[in-house]
């Protein structure tokens, strides 16, 4: 019990460092990470809040995964929920600092970009599975055949151009995301000595097998 209770707590620090790291590239006010350009054209679309579309958005892939057969964790229900929640915590209450000098924009995407890689490292180190947007990738890698670096960019490129048709923003800081994002990443995995080949998920699949035989085995006895 005090190891699931030890990685429960774990998971919601990643993804509040996660959700942390995102409001500082928004209120950088130099241009989204592809995804955030897509929750924020919804949510000025359809007059919602861009934590809100985070979870809409996340709830719709995950319905996807499950059609498509692909396995779901705790990890990916909860990043679907707490990160669009922590976004909007933040947001709502003014608790990130927003600069006027290009500098400190500039460096506020630097460190969001090292507390998201940050929070990434910390909630998959769970091994409870990854977020809708990351098995996304997976699904459209094994149904076309294309190698991950293909899939993941066709889809980052579609969820900009579509959140910029919407109205979301695009510009300098956008361009940073792209180059510098999976670079920050792979460095804080690097320190973290973390290596995402070595993760063995446990899935929802896997507690309900578990459960079932636990039942089964209790009824014999």
């Amino acid at each position: 019990m005090n190891n699931i209770i030890y990685r429960l707590l774990k998971l919601v620090l990643g993804l509040f460092l996660f959700a942390l790291g995102i409001v500082m590239t928004i209120n950088a006010n130099l241009g989204l990470a592809p995804w955030d350009i897509l929750h924020q054209g919804l949510s000025k679309t359809f007059g919602i809040t861009i934590g809100l579309a985070n979870i809409l958005l996340g709830l719709i892939i995950i319905i996807l995964e499950i059609v498509t057969g692909e396995n779901v964790g705790w990890a990916t229900i909860m990043n679907m929920l707490l990160i669009g929640t922590f976004v909007d915590i933040l947001m709502l209450n003014n608790l990130i600092p927003t600069f006027t000098g290009l500098f400190p924009n500039l460096l506020m995407i630097l460190l969001g970009l090292l507390i998201q890689g940050t929070g990434c490292w910390i909630y998959l180190s769970v091994g409870l599975g990854a977020g809708p947007r990351d098995g996304l990738m997976v699904i459209l890698t094994k149904r076309t055949g294309k190698p991950v670096r293909f899939t993941k960019g066709s889809v980052e490129v579609l969820a900009t151009v579509t959140g910029y048709l919407l109205g979301g923003s695009i510009g300098i800081g956008t361009i940073i995301m792209a180059f510098f994002g999976g670079n920050i990443f792979q460095f804080v995995f690097k320190i973290a000595k973390f290596d995402v080949n070595n993760i063995e998920n446990r899935y929802i699949i896997d507690d309900i097998n578990y459960l079932k035989e636990k039942a089964k085995s209790n009824k014999e006895e």
